[in-house]
């Protein structure tokens, strides 16, 4: 049976491609949208292959109780969930120990990012809900928050851009899917930076790896997170190109009734002089 599985496996230095036909370094489909929840202070949307995320921001306010209160920063407090219909096998609703574990470590890594100092006694609320996961929801969910921050108008050092990097069949790869999660020689690394910087600001690992394995598995985050950081970029200013084009759009509608009434005022005075003239 074992020698079954293994003849079934793919190999990906011999294929030098991966299951879904990615190349190793390539990401799957990205995509964000930016100030989609209307009573938000910030929020965003992310598709990222089989995941969906949605991220909320609220604050910076009043941390409460007040024994929770720092009174040299923010407190970043980051509640990650997963619906129960995000998995094929039905997720139980309440939190478990893996959703706390993800809600801290976000929590940690978007703390690097945000000047918390400025908001001493308060808290900043960070609500993330994956509705279809398909490996890398922490990473996804992290790149989604960190857009939604910036939406909410907090000031930051900058975004986190965040991916998944690793070992499969074999072989150095970028974003693993679930499949890649899987194999039997698995390595998973959760990995976000601050992209000006290259400060590592989230780096886990599931699995072992040789010292020089690493070193081209980390080349290989640095370059995928750059690809995303502008992706995060162009979802911000989407959104304020879109508005401003909307406001355009309503000086265009005003501006050709104020033309009409000034072309019928003028009609007027004309027949009125001719009149004149006439007498």
């Amino acid at each position: 049976m074992s020698g079954k599985v293994k003849e079934n496996m793919p190999d990906y230095k011999k294929d030098k491609k991966r299951v879904d036909g990615r190349k190793m370094d390539e990401l799957r489909p990205l995509s964000i949208k930016v100030g989609v929840i209307p009573n938000a202070d910030g929020s965003a949307y992310l598709e990222w292959g089989q995941n969906k995320v949605y991220a909320a921001v609220y604050g910076p306010r009043e941390a409460l109780p007040k024994h929770t209160q720092n009174p040299l920063k923010a407190n970043i407090k980051v509640t990650y969930r997963m619906t129960t219909f995000s998995v094929p096998e039905r997720k139980q609703p309440r939190p478990n120990r893996r959703d706390m574990e993800i809600s801290k470590v976000l929590g940690e890594a978007l703390d690097k990012a945000v000047f918390t100092e400025q908001f001493p006694n308060t808290e900043i609320s960070v609500f993330v809900e994956v509705i279809d996961s398909n490996a890398g929801s922490r990473v996804a969910c992290l790149t989604a928050a960190s857009c939604a921050l910036a939406d909410a108008g907090i000031p930051m050092k900058d975004m986190v851009a965040a991916t998944g990097v690793g070992k499969a069949f074999g072989e150095l790869v970028v974003d693993l899917d679930k499949a890649e999660e899987d194999a039997p020689d698995a390595v998973d690394i959760p990995f976000g930076i601050l992209p000006n910087t290259k400060e590592i600001v989230l780096l886990q690992m599931d699995g072992l790896l040789k010292k020089s394995e690493w070193a081209e598995i980390a080349k290989l985050g640095y370059a995928a997170c750059e690809k995303i950081y502008e992706i995060q970029k162009k979802a911000l200013t989407d959104k304020y190109q879109l508005s401003e084009v909307s406001q355009n759009q309503i000086v265009d509608k005003s501006t050709p009734k104020k033309v009409e009434k000034d072309s019928v005022k003028t009609k007027k005075e004309s027949k009125e002089k001719a009149k004149k003239v006439k007498k």
